[in-house]
């Protein structure tokens, strides 16, 4: 079923990673030490991880003060001028970055899009979703990891 979460090997620290954002400076998984964050690997051409990025545009307005962040990991073959285009004709408030093919490996491969990891303050993957999920049940998520 689309959205249900997936068995996560407990504790499993996340994979550092080192990519471009839609600004061409350099983003790297360090830069957000300490936070609680949904990894979202999405497409432009992709209707589900489309129909999700409103309710991260929401997450990222409602929790970013209590140090939550989204970031959107685009694996379009377009150019970052597209990405780029696209970010902002649908008023995406959370860094985006663009694959280098090695992060998708990192995380163990991705089966389909969107696939979505949710990750505590220490940096352990959680959660791991693929298919579309409602904004409720990542909101159930990481609002317990928030509070510690």
């Amino acid at each position: 079923m689309a959205g249900e979460p997936k068995p996560v090997e407990a504790m499993k620290q996340a994979p550092h990673w080192e990519l471009q954002g839609l600004d061409g400076k350099t983003i790297q998984s360090s830069d957000y030490k300490g936070k609680v964050m949904a990894i979202v690997f999405w497409a432009t051409w992709c209707p589900p991880c489309r129909a999700e990025i409103p309710g991260f545009i929401e997450l990222q307005k409602k929790y970013a003060a209590q140090g939550f962040t989204v970031v959107g990991v685009s694996v379009d073959e377009a150019s970052l001028e597209t990405v780029k285009a696209f970010a902002e004709k649908h008023g995406i408030n959370y860094p985006i970055v663009l694959h280098d093919g090695k992060i998708v490996d990192a995380y163990g491969g991705i089966e389909g899009l969107p696939t979505t990891f949710i990750i505590d303050r220490n940096g352990h993957i959680v959660k791991q979703h693929l298919g579309f999920t409602v904004p409720a049940e990542f909101e159930k998520e990481i609002t317990p990891l928030l509070a510690k």
